[in-house]
C-alpha cells in the first residue's frame, strides 16, 4: 500500500538524514577497497512487472530500456538502458466471470489497471488443460515477461493475493479487518495455481521460473478489503503450511528445479520475526529469502544478513522504492543494503509508476499515458549499468559507497553517494597488486546531480589514477560511478 510505504519511507529517510548531516560542511574523506573481503558474486538487479506490465507489456522500447544496456530513444531522447536481468511476474488474483452464481468482490478503491487477471477462474475443475483455466488472461503482463526473458532476464513468481475465490470474503484486495483472509481449504488450491503457472510458463511461453514466491508483505496488517490493491495477509503458521504445499505441488509438476522464496515480508525486522518463527523442516523447503526495503535507512539489515547465512539461503531484496523521485533516497538506501544486508540481488517496485516520486518513468493513472522520465533513472543506471551479475562485491566500510569488482576483466566498479555539502572522495586502491587505470591511467566517471538540474548520467573522462588511488569532486546530492580498469588482485 503506497500510503503505509510512503510513511515508513519517509521515516527511515528522517533516520538517515540525521545520522548523515545533509548540508552539512564535511571534510574530504578516504574510502579503503580491500579485495581480500568478499560479499559473493553478484546475481543482477530486477523489477516487478505487475502495474506497469499490465499497461506497457506490449512495448519493445520499455522492454529494451529496462532489460537491455543499449541506448534507447524515448520521447525523442535517447536514454541509457537500466540492463536489469530479473523480472519478478505477479500472478493475479482477479476475475470478472461469474462461478456458480458467485463474482468477485472488488474493493471501491483499486484502479483497474492494478487488477491483475488470474488463469484458474472456475474452482470446479483444478485440471489446467480444462476451461476452468484461461491461459489467455494477463496477456500485456505475460507479454512484458516474455519479452524480458528474450532478453536475457531470470524470472521470479509470486502473488500479492489468492485467487478471488480463494478468499474468505471473495475481495483479492483483503479481509475487512486486515487479518487472515485464504480460506483454510484453499491452502493447496493457492500452491497449485502457483505452481500450474510455473509449469505453463515452461511449456507454452518459453519461460523457466528461477524461485516461486506464494506471498507479498503477508505478515502485514494493510490489506484491507477497501485497499487499492491486491493482497491478503497470511499469519506466519500458514505460511508454513502453504510453503510446504507449494513444494510438493512444483514437485509432482516436474518441477523440482525451481526454487522456493520467502516471504517477501515488508521490511528487514519483520523478515527476521517470520523466518525465526520457521521450523527446521519449513527452513528447508525454503531456499532463498526474501525481502523488502520499506525500513528506508531503519531496521537491522545485519542481523537478518547473518540469520539467513547461517542457515545457508540466498537473500534478496526483492522489493523496495520510495516517494523521493531525485533518487538520493533510493541511492543513499541501496549502500546501506549493499554495506549491511549484503543481498546477492536487489530489485525495485515499478520501474513505471503514477506517481512521480515513486517512478523512475511517470504515467497518468487516468490516461495510461507515458509520461517523463525522473532522476531516479538515472540514478538507478548508475549502479545497474556497471555492477553486472558475476561481479564480486567488495565491502568499502562506509554507508555512502559501493564496490565490485571483475577479475577477469580486471575492472573495479565503484559508485559513492554524497548526501551532503560538496567534498572530494580519495578511494585507496592500495590493497589491490595492480592499478593502472585504462590509457593513460584514466578512469571514466558517470555523474547525476539529484538536485533536479544538470548532469543525467553524464560521462567524464577528466578522472586519471594516482599510484594507487583515485580521488573525486563531489557535488552536493550527487551519485557517481568509477570505472578503475587494469586492476589485478
Amino acid at each position: 500500500m503506497v500510503t503505509r510505504r510512503t510513511l515508513l519511507t519517509a521515516a527511515g529517510a528522517a533516520v538517515a538524514g540525521a545520522a548523515l548531516g545533509p548540508g552539512a560542511a564535511r571534510a574530504d574523506a578516504t574510502i579503503v577497497i580491500d579485495p581480500a573481503a568478499d560479499y559473493g558474486a553478484w546475481e543482477g538487479w530486477g523489477t516487478s512487472l505487475a502495474w506497469w506490465a499490465n499497461v506497457f507489456g506490449d512495448r519493445d522500447d520499455f522492454a529494451d530500456l529496462f532489460f537491455t544496456t543499449g541506448t534507447v530513444t524515448y520521447n525523442g531522447t535517447a536514454l541509457p538502458g537500466l540492463g536489469l536481468n530479473i523480472a519478478r511476474y505477479n500472478l493475479g488474483a482477479c476475475g470478472w466471470n461469474s462461478v456458480g452464481g458467485e463474482r468477485m468482490v472488488a474493493s471501491p478503491n483499486i484502479p483497474r489497471f492494478k487488477q491483475i487477471e488470474g488463469f484458474w477462474q472456475d474452482w470446479n475443475n483444478a485440471d489446467p488443460a480444462s476451461s476452468a483455466w484461461n491461459w489467455d488472461a494477463d496477456a500485456n503482463q505475460r507479454a512484458a515477461l516474455v519479452k524480458a526473458t528474450r532478453r536475457g532476464a531470470v524470472s521470479e513468481l509470486f502473488a500479492n493475493s489468492p485467487m478471488w475465490w480463494m478468499c474468505l470474503n471473495h475481495n483479492p484486495s483483503g479481509a475487512a479487518d486486515g487479518g487472515n483472509n485464504l480460506q483454510p481449504w484453499n491452502y493447496r488450491q493457492h500452491a497449485a495455481h502457483l505452481a500450474a503457472t510455473a509449469r505453463q510458463a515452461e511449456d507454452r511461453w518459453g519461460v523457466s521460473f528461477a524461485t516461486v514466491d506464494p506471498f507479498n508483505e503477508p505478515s502485514s496488517d494493510w490489506w484491507r478489503a477497501d485497499g487499492k490493491q491486491e493482497g491478503c495477509h497470511v499469519d506466519a503458521g500458514i505460511q508454513r503450511t502453504i510453503i510446504a504445499h507449494l513444494r510438493a505441488e512444483l514437485d509432482q509438476r516436474g518441477l523440482s528445479n525451481i526454487v522456493v522464496s520467502a516471504s517477501d515480508e515488508t521490511g528487514y525486522d519483520l523478515a527476521r520475526t517470520t523466518w525465526n518463527s520457521f521450523d527446521a523442516q519449513t527452513r528447508a523447503l525454503v531456499g532463498q529469502v526474501n525481502v523488502h526495503g520499506y525500513q528506508g535507512s531503519g531496521g537491522r539489515r545485519d542481523l537478518l544478513h547473518s540469520e539467513v547465512r547461517a542457515a545457508g539461503k540466498k537473500l534478496w531484496n526483492s522489493e523496495t522504492g520510495d516517494s523521493d523521485g531525485t533518487g538520493l533516497t533510493t541511492a543513499r538506501n541501496l549502500c546501506l543494503d549493499f554495506r549491511w544486508l549484503r543481498p546477492t540481488a536487489w530489485c525495485y517496485w515499478q520501474v513505471m509508476d503514477p506517481s512521480a516520486g515513486w517512478a523512475a518513468i511517470h504515467y497518468d493513472p487516468t490516461t495510461l499515458r507515458a509520461g517523463a522520465v525522473q532522476t531516479k533513472y538515472y540514478v538507478l543506471a548508475q549502479f545497474t549499468r556497471h555492477i553486472r551479475p558475476g561481479m564480486r562485491v567488495l565491502p568499502t566500510g562506509v554507508d555512502n559507497a559501493v564496490a565490485a569488482y571483475d577479475p577477469a576483466g580486471r575492472r573495479l566498479v565503484i559508485v559513492a553517494v554524497n548526501t551532503g555539502a560538496a567534498q572530494a572522495l580519495t578511494f585507496d586502491l592500495s590493497h589491490f597488486g595492480q592499478v593502472t587505470g585504462g590509457a593513460d591511467g584514466q578512469v571514466p566517471r558517470w555523474v547525476t546531480l539529484t538536485s533536479g538540474a544538470g548532469d543525467r548520467y553524464t560521462r567524464y573522462l577528466d578522472t586519471r589514477v594516482d599510484g594507487k588511488s583515485v580521488r573525486v569532486p563531489f557535488a552536493a546530492g550527487s551519485v557517481q560511478t568509477l570505472q578503475v580498469d587494469g586492476v589485478v588482485e
